[in-house]
């Protein structure tokens, strides 16, 4: 993946976000943001809501509709859907486990996608605390100086929108890449108007209300913005959340013993209560696995014997 990168061009979406160029003041030849598109797929990403619902006093949707576009559009990872969809998905399933179903249906458990990871659009506001955690003071320490302490959310006087993108590892809950972005108004070529965010993209997302005000557009770019850093932050990681986290726990679900090969003849290194948890290496023989326990041993049990732990 560290090798494809990702190549950048107008599509769908991007012919209309695209014609709406952030740039520098003073860089007035500065290359236009547009939706980043990748040739491969990082993993799989669910996009949600921030605690604070900033986007109400300002008569907008949920920033994570608009994420959703810009996620669909780049085919930089497989968009999960943790709201609405899942909500009727699970009436589906519940439909399904009383019976009501025909034969056939092919609906139960053991049938959704795991997120890798998870993004969170935000506000950056230099005087506000997201989840404990001082996020204008961390973009300071990003941008360098005192640029953090220059970020200030949302102002409806200047026009002007500083946003942040927070992606985070499912499994290891790692924060993986923290991006943010910058628009206001006088920056963006508004001569086009309406049309400029005249596609139905937005609309059929639910985020129309990004597309039809002046506030909704400015922070549409500042979220573009930052949203093409995040994906070439994560590119340059290279990231890979499956094996980033091979050493799931387990639990021993039976009695065992710990053997130093993968034969019941090798020599017994401990014995295994139910309940208790061991660490997998990730070397397998057949059925046989490698583990190490809290106390540093490590050897060999069969997987007939334990459970992933939950």
């Amino acid at each position: 993946m560290s090798s494809t990168g990702s190549r950048f061009r107008i599509g769908a979406v991007g012919v209309l976000v695209g014609m709406c160029a952030v740039s520098h003041p003073h860089a007035k030849d500065a290359p236009e943001v547009v939706i980043p598109v990748c040739e491969e797929r990082i993993g799989t990403l669910a996009v949600a809501e921030p605690e604070t619902r900033w986007w109400q006093q300002y008569n907008l949707e949920s920033p994570e509709a608009l994420i959703k576009v810009f996620v669909s559009e780049s085919k930089c990872f497989t968009l999960l859907d943790r709201g609405k969809g899942l909500a009727v998905a699970q009436q589906e399933r519940a439909l399904a486990s009383g019976g009501e179903m025909r034969g056939g249906s092919n609906v139960g458990k053991g049938q959704m996608k795991a997120a890798d990871y998870v993004l969170v659009p935000d506000l950056v506001n230099q005087n506000a605390n997201s989840g404990g955690k001082k996020i204008g003071g961390m973009l300071g320490k990003l941008v360098g100086g005192g640029a953090g302490a220059a970020l200030g959310g949302i102002s409806l006087k200047s026009k002007t929108a500083d946003v942040v993108l927070t992606m985070t590892d499912v499994r290891s809950t790692e924060q993986v890449a923290l991006a943010q972005g910058h628009a206001k108004k006088t920056d963006m070529g508004w001569g086009a108007g309406g049309a400029i965010f005249g596609g139905g993209a937005f609309a059929a997302a639910g985020a129309s209300s990004y597309s039809n005000t002046e506030i909704g557009q400015v922070v549409t770019m500042a979220y573009l913005d930052a949203y093409a850093k995040l994906v070439a932050e994560v590119q340059a990681l290279a990231p890979n959340a499956k094996e980033d986290n091979v050493t799931q726990s387990v639990t021993m679900a039976k009695p065992g013993r710990m053997y130093a090969g993968p034969d019941q003849g090798a020599e017994v290194v401990r014995d295994l209560d139910p309940g208790m948890m061991l660490y997998p290496t990730g070397e397998k023989q057949g059925l046989w696995w490698k583990v190490s326990d809290e106390l540093g041993n490590e050897g060999w049990v069969p997987s007939t014997l334990f459970n992933l732990a939950r």
